[in-house]
């Protein structure tokens, strides 16, 4: 697992730095989640807030809303877990990434975001 990926209460996970980021969700999340069969992503181009759901994933237990954990702009949309939602159960952090975005968000954004070993012991 990488050291630069921040995570976010709601379980969603930041990876990239210099305004270029991969969204996705944690590990955790997805197992919780259970086998996920419908993911519903953003266009390319949309804009959201810090906190705004940007994306809806179904699995067999529950429907869950996926949230911004920073603000951005939509700039690539992983059209191969639309397709293939089993994707985000075998690898959430590789070949399972929902969106990536360019943002210049400030530090006051980053604040509630925690490093993934620290995002780790908030679970236990």
């Amino acid at each position: 697992m990488s050291e630069s990926m921040l995570c976010s209460k709601t379980h969603e996970y930041l990876l990239g730095d210099d305004g270029k980021y991969t969204v996705g969700l944690t590990d955790y999340a997805v197992e919780q989640l259970g086998d996920v069969v419908f993911v519903e992503l953003p266009e390319t181009g949309a804009e959201f807030k810090k906190n705004e759901v940007f994306a809806t994933v179904e699995s067999v237990k529950a429907a869950s809303e996926i949230y911004m954990p920073i603000s951005g702009v939509v700039t690539a949309v992983n059209e191969d877990i639309v397709t293939t939602p089993e994707l985000l159960n075998e690898d959430p952090h590789e070949k399972g990434w929902l969106i990536k975005i360019e943002s210049s968000a400030d530090d006051t954004e980053f604040a509630d975001l925690m490093d993934y070993s620290d995002y780790k012991e908030e679970l236990v």
